[in-house]
Order: C-alpha cells, then sequence, then structure tokens
C-alpha cells in the first residue's frame, strides 16, 4: 500500500470513529463494522439499518461532493451500498443524506472518470454543488 493511501484509510477511521460516538449517544447499540464491507461502515441494529461515512476534505476547495459509483471497473460505494443513510464529513460540517434522496439527486449530473489521489485505478463518480447536496440532508443527526 502506498502512503497516501494508508494514511486517507487512517484519517477515514478517524472520521467513523467520530460518527459512531456521535451516533451512540441517540441509538447506544451502533456499532463499527471492523474490516472491508461495502455495504456499511456503521451499523445500528436496534433499527436494522447501516450508514456509510463518507470524508471529503477537498469539497472546501472545489465546492463538490464526491459520489462514487464505480472504482476500477466494477460498481462500489453508492452502486453497492446497502446503507439507509451516507454521512459526508467535509471537515468543516456534516450533512446525514437519505440514500434514496442522494440516488434521485445525482440522476442530474454525468459522472465523471479520475484516478483519485492515493488511488492507482480509476473510479466514475458524480460531483454534486455541496448545497445541493445541504438541500437534502437531513437535519436530525444536526441535534445530537
Amino acid at each position: 500500500m502506498n502512503d497516501t493511501f494508508k494514511r486517507d484509510l487512517s484519517n477515514g477511521k478517524l472520521i467513523e470513529y467520530k460518527h459512531l460516538a456521535i451516533l451512540q449517544k441517540i441509538f447506544p447499540d451502533t456499532v463499527s463494522i471492523d474490516g472491508y464491507c461495502k455495504e456499511w461502515d456503521i451499523f445500528i441494529p436496534s433499527l436494522d439499518i447501516g450508514i456509510e461515512i463518507k470524508s471529503d476534505k477537498m469539497s472546501q476547495t472545489t465546492g463538490n461532493i464526491v459520489v462514487e459509483v464505480e472504482f476500477n471497473g466494477k460498481p462500489s460505494a453508492l452502486s453497492t451500498t446497502k446503507s439507509s443513510w451516507w454521512v459526508f464529513d467535509t471537515g468543516k460540517e456534516h450533512m446525514v443524506v437519505h440514500v434514496d434522496r442522494l440516488r434521485e439527486l445525482v440522476k442530474q449530473f454525468n459522472p465523471v472518470s479520475f484516478i483519485g489521489k492515493g488511488d492507482s485505478k480509476s473510479k466514475k463518480a458524480y460531483l454534486i454543488p455541496i448545497d445541493m447536496v445541504r438541500d437534502i440532508k437531513n437535519n436530525w443527526y444536526d441535534e445530537v
């Protein structure tokens, strides 16, 4: 593994644990999924729902949230998730979005292909203006 990937993975885990702690205040049975799980990062057994945590600090510079749908020619992220909710953490704010609303939102855009920093393979993703993600966010999480 290259250093950028390792650093990004480590930072991603820290952000997951931050949101795990927030969610455990509302739902004490919330757990983080150890290891690779393409369906979700966090699970709430009492509600039988998964939550995906996405860190996107570059959105502070680009003004866009990246919503991945394919990696190395295979469906990924939004295409494979079984999560009910996605949390986008920009480093300055977080937005909780219901997956169904996110899937509707991305239909307005065409995906782009690029190799992300730290990746060696191409991904396909939607670049969604951050204000549009804010418009569909759900506020229940903000009250914690």
